[in-house]
């Protein structure tokens, strides 16, 4: 990798686009103005710069009179290829000493080594994705759910750039006509139309705003849900946890303090990842290990997104269980659901007085009875009763996006408060660029070499 070389558009790079490691086939990717060039010189078969773009061709590649690898080319002509420069994608087999031997080839015949995310950077700096598309294409690669890889693939194909676009377009025009008053300052006039800008700037702000709520959904959709099983001593996280999994995970156990250290593992519940998290039982113990992971415990409760407050539903009151609840001490936004466990053992009275208490599901984990109806509740619990909920066509999942349109937001208050207070036109204007500039930093119609380091250095050197 060429981490310190300046980004040239007029030089050839290469780089392998297919993970590292011996496999069937590796893909090693060229794009540049010589990437058909310097393939011919190693490819004998067809002589490439004479073929027409989207096409495959069988032969060897050779350094000198040696052959390297039997391989099939794919020649991809500009504009019309990923990058809209010309694009040569060779498969050869996916030895690692084979793939050495053909970038070593390609690199002394004239190409360097792409930066990470060149490939993808080159297809922005063309003008064949913008930057909210380009993320996107990081995303769909890091897809590990069907949820996850629906927002991705909407993004890439322009859904959220296309709603941005519309949000500046509505605004342009009135910030013209204020730029406009600037220049005729002494002749005290007015082109824009103030009652409708305020009717506009409020329209723009619902939809930022709806956005914006639509980031809380979008987080989860890409990152996953930390949800931590916390509770006393033989409530039945393991065995809850193992239900959930599907998988005998942990040791269950009816010794008190079994479990003493964090067991993590992932499922899906309808395309959502959730990360449950079986921890030590919170009690006060003189023994040693049990109490550090009490502590690891409670460190991790307060990292979690959301906790589920297991207890044993046969010998733990309404009053208990509201004192175990709160002698969490959650951060704010943390959510709780309580789980009454051991169903099967309670009396009905016991079972009358929780079916009373709001947000509270009872289940016998080591039955699986309520097991769906817990998945259920954990939807329901990050706001994934569907994807309208927000009231978002388009879901936003990048902090960086949610972060600008936090700023265009407050500088469209800004522009409001100005409006509804006779402020000057100065200052409107001023306001209003902030809040395009803010909007155009998402798709990069705005944007800094610094930004632009900061996004693509996240991709694989290959894309």
């Amino acid at each position: 990798m060429a981490a310190n070389l300046p980004l040239s558009l007029s030089d050839t790079i290469v780089a392998l686009s297919t993970p590292p490691g011996a496999g069937a086939i590796a893909l090693v990717r060229l794009s540049g103005p010589r990437a058909i060039a310097i393939t011919d010189a190693v490819f004998h078969g067809k002589r490439l710069s004479e073929q027409p773009g989207h096409t495959l061709h069988y032969g060897t590649l050779r350094d000198g009179v040696q052959i390297l690898d039997e391989v099939v080319v794919s020649l991809y002509r500009g504009p019309n290829s990923y990058t809209r420069e010309d694009v040569v994608e060779i498969s050869t087999h996916g030895s690692d000493y084979i793939v050495r031997q053909v970038l070593a080839l390609l690199l002394r015949h004239g190409a360097r080594l792409a930066e990470a995310g060149e490939f993808t950077k080159r297809a922005f700096l063309h003008g064949a994705l913008d930057l909210a598309q380009a993320e996107a294409v990081a995303d769909l690669i890091a897809a590990d759910s069907a949820l996850s890889h629906q927002v991705a693939l909407r993004q890439m194909r322009g859904g959220f750039s296309r709603e941005l676009r519309e949000l500046r377009g509505q605004l342009v025009h009135f910030a013209a006509l204020l730029e406009l008053e600037l220049d005729f300052g002494e002749e005290d006039v007015e082109f824009a139309d103030r009652t409708g800008l305020v009717v506009l700037l409020q329209q723009v702000q619902a939809l930022v705003r709806r956005l914006l709520r639509s980031f809380e959904l979008g987080n989860v959709i890409k990152n996953g849900v930390t949800t931590v099983i916390a509770g006393r001593p033989n409530a039945g996280k393991s065995t809850l946890l193992n239900a959930l999994l599907n998988e005998d995970r942990a040791i269950v156990s009816e010794v008190a303090g079994t479990t003493r250290d964090l067991i993590e593992d992932e499922v899906s519940i309808e395309g959502i990842r959730f990360r449950f998290v079986d921890t030590a039982g919170l009690r006060d113990t003189t023994d040693v290990v049990e109490a550090l992971g009490v502590e690891r415990t409670r460190q991790r409760v307060q990292q979690a997104a959301l906790i589920v407050y297991l207890f044993d539903l046969s010998t733990t009151s309404i009053t208990e269980l509201q004192a175990e609840i709160e002698a969490l001490n959650l951060p704010a936004g943390v959510g709780v659901l309580a789980v009454g466990n051991k169903l099967d053992l309670a009396s009905e009275a016991q079972i009358a007085a929780f079916r009373t208490r709001p947000d509270t599901l009872l289940l016998a984990a080591g039955q699986g009875l309520g097991i769906e109806e817990l998945r259920a509740a954990l939807l329901a619990r990050v706001r994934l009763d569907g994807l309208d909920q927000t009231g978002a066509s388009t879901i936003v999942t990048n902090l960086r996006h949610a972060r600008s349109l936090e700023q265009a937001d407050r500088h469209l208050d800004a522009v409001l408060v100005g409006l509804s207070t006779g402020g000057g036109t100065e200052l409107l204007a001023a306001d209003l660029r902030h809040a395009l500039g803010a909007l155009g930093q998402i798709t990069g119609e705005i944007s800094s070499d610094d930004l632009l380091t900061s996004i693509f250095t996240q991709f694989c050197i290959g894309k």
